[in-house]
């Protein structure tokens, strides 16, 4: 099974066997515990919710401490759900590590890139903003917003809002190293969210 979770350390460099440098993102990624499995009687499709990240008893609630306590699994702190094929082998309890990956494989990293906050037109859209000078009072606004004839604003008009913060999935970025000591995995490009945050990272579809 080629998906595991991890904690995005930040961004480095590294050399490659030419000789040439490449832009890396230091990914800790797992071990992850296998703490469900759904299957297609029960719960009407296929997939498992791995488990990650080191958390103290007292900060589970109690469904979720029960849970844990009555599959005899540790408590994490994140859960996520993986879809999986009919013949994946996974059963609960079992231990998804870094060395599922090998260099050159191509994964597709999701994660919840840094919030921006409220922001105007030209910095979430790209907007062009209007003349500073020659008596213009119109510098940074968001322009016409509707039609004369419609009497209304159109839906999705692009306007000022909150910007980031939102679930990113970059597709097809390639393994460039993978550490099974130190459970890391160095993927070439940028990867979304700020250090430290939770990523997913799972085999490219395509």
């Amino acid at each position: 099974m080629k998906a595991i979770l991890g904690k995005k350390i930040g961004m480095s460099q590294v050399f490659d066997q030419q000789g040439e440098l490449i832009p890396v993102t230091v990914i800790e990624a797992g071990p992850c515990t296998v703490v469900e499995k759904r299957t297609l009687e029960k719960d009407g499709y296929l997939a498992v919710q791995l488990g990650f990240g080191f958390v103290k008893e007292r900060r589970v609630t109690k469904p979720l401490a029960g849970q844990f306590k009555k599959k005899g699994i540790a408590p994490v702190k994140y859960l996520r759900e993986f879809p999986v094929g009919p013949d994946e082998k996974v059963e609960v309890g079992d231990q998804i590590k870094v060395d599922a990956f090998t260099a050159g494989d191509r994964v597709d990293v999701t994660g919840r890139s840094i919030g921006k906050g409220f922001q105007g037109v030209i910095k979430r859209h790209n907007f062009h903003r209007s003349f500073m000078g020659h008596g213009s009072k119109y510098h940074r606004g968001v322009g016409s917003l509707q039609s004369r004839d419609a009497s209304r604003v159109f839906p999705g008009r692009k306007m000022p809002g909150h910007m980031g913060d939102e679930k990113v999935t970059i597709r097809g970025l390639r393994v460039v190293s993978v550490d099974p000591e130190k459970n890391l995995l160095l993927v070439h490009g940028a990867v979304p969210g700020p250090r430290g945050s939770l990523v997913m990272i799972r085999e490219a579809t395509r």
